[in-house]
């Protein structure tokens, strides 16, 4: 039998392994497309630094912009006893400080983790999952939260994001100009290789990318599962609310395909237990019965 330390491991190594290849992919990317450009590589520092500072602006406001477009709420502890008594229960075993709570009224079952760091975090949930979960069900939730907050998964995806945004920007820059390239680059069979490198990777790239980002969420998400059964010593607290989650219909008002990678489950309910492997690879969660079947083994 597997153990939930044996399972946070092997989901740590998978994930390292991910992102290793994703930063590799962005290096080559970035360096054909602009050798394809004729760029000079000042330009790519400056790119980086722009996109950098719009990405950390949006990162470190990001708690209080998802809770806006969600319509999240403070939740008191007179209310929402048993959200509050757990998360305070939780917060001592996931070693990460109280995270401060909100609620959004809405009867489709969900929650979700937000917030920089450790000391900055929201742990936000519906209406509708307060009310049909029972405790140890809520321990689970909570506990999986818990666990992007002390695993640093925000940290991660915006550090993805700003990635992405620069490949991207690259792409389009390559795409909507006039290429033009310095007679030094244009001889010799290597150089025009590397032009149509940096064409292909421009046309690729932003789908490419997108993939491993999304790869890198569902990762995330199977980590997050084996680290809270690490924090609560019971993983049938979360796979029974996972089945609750995927059997619920409801969609979530207030869900977007911007903060849907947030979410504990899709909110958006695209259900996708049997789909091809390929349909998988633009999900933003992995299958909810793989990630039952993980916890249950």
């Amino acid at each position: 039998m597997t153990t939930y330390y044996e399972l946070v491991d092997s989901n740590k190594i998978r994930s390292g392994i991910i992102i290793a290849g994703f930063i590799a992919f962005i290096t080559a990317a970035t360096y054909f497309i602009c050798y394809a450009l004729g760029f000079d590589y000042s330009a790519v520092g400056i790119a980086l630094i722009v996109s950098g500072m719009f990405s950390f602006a949006s990162y470190y406001y990001s708690d209080q912009m998802v809770l806006g477009i969600s319509g999240a709420v403070p939740a008191n502890k007179k209310d929402f006893f048993d959200f509050y008594t757990v998360a305070e229960n939780l917060c001592r075993p996931a070693g990460i400080p109280m995270p401060k709570l909100y609620v959004i009224n809405d009867p489709s079952p969900n929650a979700f983790a937000t917030g920089r760091d450790p000391e900055h975090a929201v742990v936000c949930a519906t209406t509708g999952l307060l009310e049909k979960m029972d405790r140890t069900e809520l321990e689970g939730v909570v506990a999986h939260e818990m666990s992007h907050i002390r695993n640093y998964d925000t940290r991660l995806m915006s550090i993805v994001a700003i990635l992405v945004g620069l490949v991207t920007l690259l792409a389009d820059i390559l795409l909507r100009t006039r290429i033009r390239r310095s007679s030094s680059r244009d001889s010799g069979d290597l150089g025009a290789i590397f032009f149509i490198a940096g064409i292909v990777l421009a046309l690729l790239s932003p789908i490419i990318g997108q993939l491993i980002q999304l790869a890198i969420s569902r990762r995330r998400e199977f980590l997050a599962d084996a680290s809270g059964a690490a924090i609560t010593k019971y993983p049938e607290g979360l796979a029974s609310a996972l089945e609750k989650l995927e059997s619920d219909e409801e969609p979530l008002k207030s869900a977007n395909k911007a903060t849907a990678h947030l979410f504990i489950v899709n909110p958006l309910k695209n259900h996708n237990g049997s789909v091809s492997w390929f349909a998988n690879l633009f999900n933003t969660h992995p299958p909810i019965a793989e990630r039952i079947k993980a916890l249950r083994s």
